[in-house]
């Protein structure tokens, strides 16, 4: 589990910014005058927070503790549960001093200028240790945005690239279709034309063999019969031209 995603990092942050938040107060209640109604709201305030924090990182505590029990299983070894406990007992610590602070100052109304610098050094003195793993946990995250970021951009690539093929493949469906309705068109065709050319034989077959009748009663007609037929045809194209054109 990184630490951008780690409950515990999480938390820790929200305690961090309540410690700094409590720093900037603890600072605005040195400058304060000694017994003032402004110091005694401050006071109030200062503790409050303290008191807060306090319970938040003892539940912390609690947390590391059920880890400890089963390291492996939440993904951590021997080494960041140790982070984690020196984060926890420094941020008590600098709590703790700061509330002792407080009440010391409730209590006397004058602490001295000196002793109050000196605490406030040991409150703003933080382990390097701690602001490296600050910075890693940032660094962290910004690295799971960034794989986020890529791996959203990924997707979107190839949903597009998944829909370019589905048009594709729908492009070769309706070509293909195309290409079977022409061979289907072409089939039709070619049997129409089957056909005619069956009925052509069939049609020159009658035609010889109307001519060969033709031929036949010629040469059986005799010299006479054949004059006696064109005379009776000129005979009979004459009435046709009579009754077509002259009445």
């Amino acid at each position: 589990m990184s630490s951008a995603q780690d409950p515990f990092y999480i938390v820790k942050e929200e305690i961090q910014e309540s410690i700094d938040k409590l720093l900037s107060t603890f600072h605005q209640w040195e400058q304060t005058s000694a017994g003032s109604s402004e110091q005694v709201h401050l006071t109030k305030e200062l503790i409050a927070s303290c008191e807060s924090i306090e319970w938040q990182v003892d539940e912390l505590d609690k947390t590391i503790d059920v880890a400890a029990r089963d390291p492996s299983w939440y993904g951590i070894n021997d080494i960041e549960l140790d982070k984690r406990r020196r984060w926890t007992s420094n941020a008590r610590a600098q709590v703790g001093s700061m509330k002792k602070a407080v009440v010391a100052g409730k209590q006397s109304h004058g602490t001295s200028t000196s002793n109050l610098s000196g605490m406030r050094r040991e409150l703003l003195r933080l382990p390097d240790s701690d602001q490296q793993e600050r910075s890693n946990a940032y660094n962290a995250r910004d690295n799971d945005d960034f794989i986020s970021s890529e791996s959203d951009r990924q997707l979107l690539l190839m949903r597009q690239q998944d829909e370019e093929l589905d048009e594709l493949s729908a492009s070769v469906v309706r070509i293909g279709d195309v290409g079977l309705t022409i061979h289907d068109e072409l089939l039709a065709h070619e049997k129409i034309l089957s056909e005619l050319d069956t009925e052509m034989d069939s049609t020159s077959n009658r035609l010889d063999f109307v001519q060969k009748k033709i031929g036949m009663v010629m040469k059986k007609a005799s010299v006479k019969g054949q004059m006696m037929m064109i005379c009776f045809l000129i005979v009979l194209f004459i009435v046709l031209f009579v009754l077509v054109f002259l009445t």
